[in-house]
């Protein structure tokens, strides 16, 4: 009888352990901030000495890169599914992933709190917002000019303009509801969502086809 190959105990319980020290890190970053947390503090939370995280995770930085890969792994998923599984647009597919974040408050606390601090230059986590929000327009790009190619978002929107706009707005609303829950993120963005997509609505002036020549019909 063949039997199923089982991974090592040893790796089961290394995994689950480096598991338990991420999640002990995004709680005390969320609650203190990168910069005023200790490897010393999230070795204590997990039952660790600080050479035993080390051991796990070589220094602060790698701790802090494994924390923001991991939890922000699952948005992009989210949103792909969004995309092609359930074959959204683009609006109501981050008005789930909106949706999930309300029910997510250290998650989306954590995220906050570490944008804001890496805003400076030379923190660990500079370079990966940065290049986060960079790829995250470029894709909210794509998907519009997808849109646009469709049909269904007017060919004269500057995308580039816009998708900071968006972002800005998800953001911006993520931030007042930390500091006040009766802000309700969906709604208000749902709100959002339908301004946009009532100017973003191609009219006949926007969507006439033009001969080769690149005149329009009616200018002949």
């Amino acid at each position: 009888m063949t039997q199923l190959s089982r991974r090592p105990a040893t790796t089961r319980k290394g995994e689950d352990r480096r598991a338990s020290i991420l999640i002990a890190a995004g709680r005390l970053f969320a609650e203190q901030g990168y910069r005023g947390s200790s490897l010393d503090s999230v070795a204590s939370a997990v039952g660790l000495t600080r050479a035993g995280l080390l051991h796990y995770f070589p220094s602060k930085e790698t701790l802090l890169v494994a924390l923001l890969e991991d939890r922000y792994h699952d948005d992009g998923r989210r949103f792909a599914g969004g995309l092609a599984e359930e074959r959204l647009p683009l609006l109501p597919t981050l008005q789930r992933l909106i949706e999930h974040n309300q029910g997510s408050k250290e998650a989306v606390k954590l995220f906050t709190v570490l944008v804001a601090e890496s805003v400076f230059v030379g923190h660990p986590g500079h370079d990966y917002f940065a290049h986060r929000y960079q790829k995250i327009r470029s894709r909210l790009e794509d998907v519009l000019r997808t849109e646009q190619s469709a049909g269904t978002v007017r060919d004269d929107v500057d995308l580039s303009v816009l998708v900071p706009v968006i972002v800005a707005v998800m953001d911006g609303l993520q931030t007042q509801w930390l500091f006040d829950d009766e802000v309700d993120m969906l709604s208000s963005f749902q709100l959002f969502s339908q301004l946009v997509s009532t100017a973003l609505v191609p009219t006949s002036s926007t969507t006439r086809a033009k001969p080769p020549g690149g005149r329009a019909a009616h200018e002949s």
